[in-house]
């Protein structure tokens, strides 16, 4: 039932992202900006966290659960430090996924070629 839950979500937040695609003339950089806010959105609404909840792991694999990360660190910072510990503890929470993507981005370039 775990595999269920967790496919389900991850699919529907998938699916959303594919038919906002396929409908409009956004590009896939202009949709997972949506799915980052969307996922600080909801987790500023205390929604993300049910989510969470009843899919275990479904709502930690989509670009989503970076938004909800990027809040929860902001705003930790921002109770622990006030506002300046806001910024302060957004990036350190959040730092070892961003250099993960910048390395494997380059690792990656240097394997591929693009083609026309």
């Amino acid at each position: 039932m775990i595999y269920l839950k967790s496919f389900l979500v991850c699919g529907f937040i998938c699916l959303i992202a594919e038919i906002i695609l396929d409908n409009t003339k956004l590009t896939p950089g202009h949709i997972t900006s949506m799915l980052v806010i969307s996922g600080a959105l909801l987790s500023f609404l205390g929604i993300y966290d049910y989510i969470a909840d009843f899919s275990l792991v479904g709502s930690s694999i989509p670009i989503t659960s970076f938004g909800n990360a990027l809040y929860k660190a902001a705003l930790e910072g921002f109770t622990d430090k006030g506002f300046i510990g806001m910024f302060s503890n957004l990036l350190t929470t959040t730092s070892a996924g961003i250099s993960g993507a910048v390395f494997f981005g380059f690792i990656f370039s240097l394997l591929f070629r693009i083609r026309d």
